[in-house]
């Protein structure tokens, strides 16, 4: 059933990052012929932008090694954006050598993380992207950047609401289209969302600029989507199955579940074209694929229902 409330957009993009953030921390090697297949089967779902893959160097994800032999294999649907994350400029060359059309930086609100992440500071990881936004953007390729630690870092503790907006804004004036706003630990709650969200507004960057990108650690994912929902947001990341996490922060768990996050819109009456039959089914053979069981509260709830009642039988 739907139980509209009011203050909600009529319709949210669904940003999935299961082949790229959520399969980059599984320790299972996944064959390059099962991640194409993730791919294909979530956009069939309904997905219509699916990251796939990053171009990092293979000593730091070793999972994502095979991303040159992943785009060949894809078989891209009318309609379905396919980004891939490149660090710097070799990754955009090797990215444009096969015909991306959209890509995705990775920066650091604070300045340990930056140097943890990047092997950089804050201000030298700006500067590194700024050729790769340039070149991008004038080829015709689509920019998108995240955001990381903008509710609180391991190291650093709570990071300051002036501290990410800043760090946000200099981003978007590099020229990229949109800025995702990641809870790369979970510890924000929705106040902070609010906040957050208030403060950049204040700054002349509205929600139709902005994504956000929670983790579940504290089990405030999808409270904290409500609360950017509010505030306008319209384009929410999520995993398939809730799987990945981060590689360089030991307290980040799983992503918010993109089956939760639709049950979640659904309720709402909130569109999102995602058939979330397909998208389980899809999950519950991902999980099979990497030997264990979907972190999601949904795929839980639904497989079981699938399942035959032998004990009737």
């Amino acid at each position: 059933m739907e139980f509209r409330a009011e203050g909600l957009p009529d319709r949210v993009t669904i940003y999935e990052v299961g082949p790229r953030d959520g399969l980059q921390n599984e320790k299972t090697v996944v064959p390059v012929e099962t991640k194409a297949l993730l791919v294909s089967r979530l956009a069939a779902a309904g997905l219509t932008a699916v990251e796939s893959t990053s171009f990092v160097h293979p000593t730091w994800v070793p999972q994502l090694a095979d991303a040159e032999d992943l785009l060949t294999r894809l078989d891209r649907a009318p309609g379905v954006r396919y980004p891939v994350l490149v660090p710097n400029e070799r990754g955009l060359d090797r990215a444009m050598a096969h015909g991306v059309t959209e890509i995705a930086i990775f920066g650091s609100a604070t300045e340990t993380f930056a140097r943890r992440n990047l092997n950089r500071s804050l201000d030298a990881s700006i500067e590194m992207f700024t050729p790769v936004v340039t070149r991008a953007t004038e080829a015709g390729i689509r920019v998108r950047a995240y955001l990381s630690m903008c509710f609180g870092d391991p190291w650093e503790g709570p990071v300051p609401v002036e501290q990410v907006v800043r760090t946000g804004v200099r981003l978007l004036d590099l020229g990229c289209a949109e800025l995702s706003l990641g809870d790369t630990i979970g510890a924000g709650t929705p106040g902070h969302v609010t906040t957050l969200l208030t403060g950049f507004a204040a700054a002349g960057v509205g929600p139709e600029r902005l994504a956000v990108h929670f983790h579940d650690t504290y089990g405030q994912a999808l409270v904290n989507t409500l609360a950017a929902l509010r505030a306008g947001v319209t384009v929410v990341d999520a995993s398939a199955g809730g799987i990945g996490g981060c590689p360089y922060a030991r307290s980040a768990t799983g992503n918010l579940a993109t089956e939760d996050l639709v049950w979640m819109l659904n309720g709402l009456g909130i569109a999102t074209g995602v058939d979330l039959g397909a998208l389980v089914t899809t999950s519950v053979w991902l999980a099979g694929e990497l030997g264990r069981p979907s972190p999601s509260r949904v795929v839980q709830a639904l497989s079981k229902e699938q399942e035959p009642d032998h004990a009737q039988a």
